[in-house]
């Protein structure tokens, strides 16, 4: 390790401990200059890739999904805590597979499972873009499944004329 105050390329540890679930902190004094410093060892994570409907791929960015679900979930009794939560559980299902690309409708269903449990209107809102709903049809479908499956029975909806 090169001292960051007097470029000295040895170094010894004074102190080492966990930092938080995925750092380790150590405590260093430089050999030649005899100052104190920090340094901080983590395991560095693969770099995801979506692969998008129409063949391209782009880095996976947790504040994007994020945005996307604070969007759906937006005037509902859903705390910043829940949300951040249900995007770590995603972002660690998706590094859990073992696997640099992971397919767009992967991520999508496994928002659309977890709001689902959370709150039926975020998860509706959700599905209307995920889905991208063309038509009030569509949206009246997805809402009857969902109505089908939380009461476990079929539940008759008219559209209005």
């Amino acid at each position: 390790m090169i001292c960051p105050l007097c470029e000295h390329c040895e170094t010894k540890v004074l102190d080492k401990r966990d930092a938080d679930a995925v750092s380790t902190r150590r405590r260093r004094e430089c050999l030649g200059c005899h100052q104190r410093f920090t340094t901080y060892e983590r395991v560095e994570q693969l770099d995801l890739m979506v692969a998008k409907h129409d063949g391209r791929r782009e880095a996976f960015n947790p504040d994007k999904l994020r945005t996307g679900i604070t969007l759906a979930v937006a005037k509902r009794p859903i705390t910043s805590e829940q949300v951040d939560r249900l995007v770590a559980d995603v972002e660690l299902e998706l590094r859990s597979a073992k696997t640099r690309e992971i397919p767009a409708d992967l991520i999508g269903s496994l928002v659309m499972t977890r709001l689902k449990e959370l709150d039926d209107v975020a998860y509706i809102r959700f599905a209307s873009v995920y889905r991208d709903f063309t038509d009030a049809r569509s949206f009246q479908s997805e809402v009857k499944e969902l109505l089908h499956h939380s009461t476990g029975r079929t539940t008759q909806i008219k559209p209005e004329d």
